[in-house]
């Protein structure tokens, strides 16, 4: 395997996307979506499969940064194990084939889709539109139904249903730190179906990247995985001390940030 110097921004990458998806309870795809784009392109890819690539490679980072911060938040007992197996079975399904729909659509109207989804849940967040006091999570068929509009959704944004478990869950008065490793937990199997799915979906294509398999950038994958394995107890730590408001304006702030970046990188 040949070394390519684009390949030191990769770890660099994970760092902080393994610090944020363990302060958060994201799986990193709203970070890693918009950069890998970036990257690929600045490295020649194919323009019209980098962000199916992007899309592709950071779930499959995902699985990685989910197992780390997942046991970080376990040990400190904000995993609510009740909400992640009611919601697993509809996740599982929804993302696995919502990585069909996403390998047909094009890069352009996939990149607006991204960033105004992703813009419009940060606008929630930051403004701190608050539930009613008596919402209470769904049953089980309400959370599989759930389970299979977010791991649609993320199967389209490859992100590790953070940014949708997350607000879902405090709108139906879970504690917010509890939210947060909840969410973890449920970045799982939301990045294991997607990364079988694009896998699959992305093998017959010719044309594409050395060191590629299906639709993911396997030195990517290694050293913004690692990396970011590393980095997610450490974030994990820092939500247990960090005040609930502050949490949620900065997962706001950042959500806003990629979406921009993500539409710069496409259209430029």
């Amino acid at each position: 395997m040949t070394f390519d110097l684009w390949w030191l921004a990769y770890p660099l990458l994970g760092i902080v996307v393994g610090f944020l998806a363990g302060l958060l309870g994201i799986g990193g795809g709203g970070i890693l979506v918009p950069m890998l784009t970036a990257l690929f392109l600045a490295q020649s890819f194919p323009r019209e499969q980098v962000i199916h690539m992007a899309l592709g490679t950071s779930m499959a980072t995902i699985v990685l940064t989910s197992v780390s911060s997942l046991r970080a938040h376990h040990s400190r007992g904000a995993v609510n194990c009740g909400i992640v197996w009611r919601i697993t079975p509809g996740i599982l399904a929804g993302t696995f084939f919502g990585t069909f729909f996403a390998s047909r659509l094009a890069a352009v109207p996939l990149a607006i889709f991204f960033a105004c989804f992703i813009s419009f849940v940060a606008c929630q967040m930051w403004f701190g539109v608050k539930p009613k006091p008596s919402r209470e999570l769904p049953r089980r068929v309400g959370m599989t139904a759930v389970g299979l509009f977010i791991g649609f959704i993320s199967a389209l944004v490859a992100i590790g249903g953070g940014s949708l478990s997350v607000p879902f869950m405090l709108w139906c008065n879970v504690d917010a730190r509890h939210a947060i490793g909840t969410s973890a937990a449920i970045g799982f199997p939301i990045a294991l179906a997607g990364t079988i799915g694009y896998l699959v979906n992305g093998w017959s294509n010719t044309g594409m990247p050395p060191y590629t398999l299906g639709y993911i950038h396997l030195p990517a994958l290694v050293l913004a995985g690692g990396a970011s394995i590393l980095m997610a107890p450490i974030g994990a730590s820092c939500a247990h001390r960090m005040p609930v408001d502050i949490l949620r304006k900065i997962f706001a702030g950042i959500l806003i940030l990629l979406a921009l970046e993500m539409l710069t990188s496409v259209f430029r």
